[in-house]
C-alpha cells in the first residue's frame, strides 16, 4: 500500500505544479507589462509635477507664458463656440485676446465664426489661456501696456486718413 500512496502523492504533486505553472506564467507576463505601465505613468507624473512647479514659480514672479505641452495640444479640441466662450469667460474683448496671442482681431473673428481654426503655437496658447482666470489675464493685459488694455493711442497730428481731404 505504501507504494500506491507514494505514486498517488507524487502524481498529485506533479499535476498540481503543472496547473500552477499554467496560471503563473501568463500572470507573470501580465505583471511585467503592468510594471512597465506603472513606470511610464510615474515618469509622466514627474514631468507634469516639474511643469506645474515651473508654472507656479512664473506665476509668483508675475510672468506667465502662454504655452502648453504637446500632449495637451493634441488632446484639445476647439470649435468656434469654444473659442468665443473662452473669451467671454475671461471677460476680454476680441482685441485684447488678439493682443495676448499676438494675432490680429480678424484672426480671432475668423476663429469664432469657424472660417479658420487655430494651429500650432496659437492652439497651444489657447490651451494655456483655458488654465488662466480673469485676474491673471487682466494682469497680463496691464503689464503689456496701454495698447492692450483698450485705451486709445493718440495719433500724431498732421496725418490724414484715407478718403478725407481738406478743403
Amino acid at each position: 500500500m505504501g507504494k500506491v500512496e507514494g505514486i498517488l502523492r507524487s502524481e498529485i504533486i506533479r499535476l498540481a505544479k503543472r496547473e500552477i505553472r499554467k496560471i503563473s506564467v501568463p500572470m507573470g507576463k501580465k505583471v511585467r507589462s503592468l510594471k512597465d505601465v506603472v513606470s511610464q505613468l510615474r515618469r509622466t507624473v514627474l514631468a507634469l509635477e516639474r511643469f506645474t512647479t515651473q508654472q507656479q514659480k512664473e506665476l509668483g514672479r508675475g510672468r506667465i507664458k502662454l504655452e502648453a505641452t504637446q500632449e495637451e495640444v493634441k488632446k484639445s479640441r476647439f470649435s468656434p463656440r469654444l473659442v468665443r466662450s473662452l473669451r467671454k469667460r475671461l471677460g476680454i474683448t476680441q482685441k485684447e485676446m488678439a493682443t495676448l496671442m499676438g494675432v490680429t482681431i480678424g484672426a480671432i473673428y475668423q476663429w469664432e465664426k469657424g472660417i479658420f481654426e487655430p494651429r500650432g503655437q496659437k492652439k497651444g496658447m489657447l490651451v494655456a489661456l483655458r488654465k488662466l482666470g480673469r485676474r491673471e489675464v487682466k494682469g497680463l493685459l496691464k503689464k503689456s501696456g496701454p495698447e492692450m488694455t483698450g485705451k486709445k493711442v493718440r495719433r500724431p497730428k498732421g496725418r490724414r486718413t484715407k478718403g478725407r481731404s481738406r478743403k
